[in-house]
């Protein structure tokens, strides 16, 4: 028995000093701050699905860990710590519940630590919370920036192929998808403003690379799930951003594409059906916001190139419209191979930044 007591407690030492040598800050803590749509899921954790979707916490401690999942594929997040994105660890979830160490040694100090998705809205991530040292202490989360943001894209809006270096080949892979260097998210941090990024690689507004458009999963939390309905009233952003129709403009002109078979059959749409399918959408998001400010962008690939139509489709729609508060803006062509890269992504940042100061008030 007297063994049987003493292996009892030592067990129960050995489970204490993993147990209570961290702090946890599970994912519905009011201290941590989200960016993006996310729901939970059977209180368990936070569901995060689309690229640029932030979890950010205040500390004061020297060590903090995440808990996260991912159910399939491949997806990649920055860890960043005090806002030092140049030094951000990328962390890749496992397909089980497991804990990553982001930073240990840290000075004893106020930190902030900050998961932001870089990949594309094809992975689901399951986010459990923070940890951090038993005797650290948790912070309230500072003041967001009363801007908000929102954006609506494609691959370039998500981040395909940022991080690829000028004159490599752009694979598509996770590894080279940064969305915190795209221009969607490089222009909320000049506004210090509040981000929302929606965008997907291969999606349009009448025909993707895949069975969904926007004009159907504009209005979801998970973009698979038909049911999964965001509550467009949790965030209201003063300006909104429409950067689509690349994919559009190439998959028009393949009739033998599965998807537009499926979607016209044999005939093409017309020039008035392109402007229609658009001005919908546009009216779709108008709805959800009726204050704001919208942006009808398009580029900077081959969709803006000289003598391309699809500039003049957008800006015939914006007329037709006939509403003050939607504008229109076209990136330059970059008239290079691949998705824009980084500095062809700040590039587009700054041409955005330059016309929302000069045609927004806000």
């Amino acid at each position: 028995m007297y063994k049987k007591q003493h292996l009892a407690i030592l067990l129960f030492l050995f489970v204490s000093i993993i147990t209570f040598g961290q702090k946890q800050v599970p994912f519905n803590s009011k201290k941590i701050v989200y960016m993006g749509r996310t729901e939970v899921e059977e209180n368990n954790s936070v569901k995060i699905y689309w690229p640029g979707t932030s979890a950010k916490l205040y500390f004061e401690g020297s060590d903090v860990s995440v808990s996260m999942s991912n159910d399939k594929g491949k997806t990649i997040f920055y860890a960043i710590i005090d806002g030092d994105a140049e030094n951000a660890k990328k962390i890749i979830p496992e397909k089980n519940k497991s804990t990553i160490q982001i930073a240990s040694g840290l000075p004893v100090a106020k930190h902030s630590v900050e998961i932001f998705k870089l990949t594309d809205n094809t992975t689901v991530t399951s986010f459990y919370g923070f940890e951090l040292n038993d005797d650290a202490k948790v912070l309230k989360s500072q003041k967001q920036g009363k801007k908000k943001m929102e954006f609506y894209g494609n691959s370039i809006t998500a981040g395909h192929g940022v991080d690829v270096k000028y004159g490599e080949p752009d694979s598509g892979d996770p590894e080279f998808f940064n969305n915190y260097y795209t221009y969607a998210a490089r222009t909320a941090r000049h506004y210090n403003a509040q981000y929302y990024c929606n965008a997907r690689s291969g999606i349009g507004v009448m025909l993707s690379w895949f069975p969904e458009i926007m004009p159907e999963v504009y209005n979801r939390i998970d973009p698979f799930d038909s049911e999964s309905e965001w509550d467009f009233s949790n965030y209201t952003p003063g300006i909104v951003v429409i950067n689509l129709f690349q994919n559009d403009s190439w998959l028009i002109n393949n009739p033998d594409h599965e998807q537009f078979k499926a979607r016209f059959g044999t005939t093409r749409p017309d020039e008035k059906k392109i402007i229609k399918s658009y001005k919908d959408l546009v009216l779709k998001i108008r709805k959800e916001y009726p204050k704001a400010s919208i942006i009808c962008a398009l580029g900077s690939m081959d969709a803006t190139r000289e003598n391309s139509p699809w500039p003049g489709y957008v800006k015939k729609a914006v007329e037709e419209l006939n509403d003050k508060k939607i504008y229109t803006h076209f990136f330059k062509y970059k008239n290079t191979p691949g998705h824009p890269i980084a500095s062809e992504q700040k590039e587009m940042a700054d041409s955005l930044i330059e016309f929302i100061d000069k045609n927004i008030k806000w």
